[in-house]
């Protein structure tokens, strides 16, 4: 199974983000931000591939000013 994170450079706004996505019953978990996102230390909100769709429009709706992109985790 491929995973996603979402990657930010706030870590209240991945925690805000984890969440209203737990709100809506998608399995999602904060980890340490991946050195592979070369953002430096921080949270990311690490979810499965089949919930790219509901992610991406969780974070789309919530206009984090954080959110660096996606990275993903095979």
């Amino acid at each position: 199974m491929t995973h996603i994170c979402a990657v930010f450079r706030s870590r209240s706004q991945a925690i805000d983000c984890v969440s209203r996505l737990r709100r809506l019953r998608v399995a999602a978990k904060l980890i340490n931000t991946p050195r592979d996102a070369n953002v430096g230390c921080g949270l990311s909100v690490m979810f499965s591939s089949d919930d790219a769709s509901r992610v991406r429009n969780v974070i789309k709706g919530a206009n984090y000013s954080a959110f660096y992109g996606f990275l993903t985790m095979r």
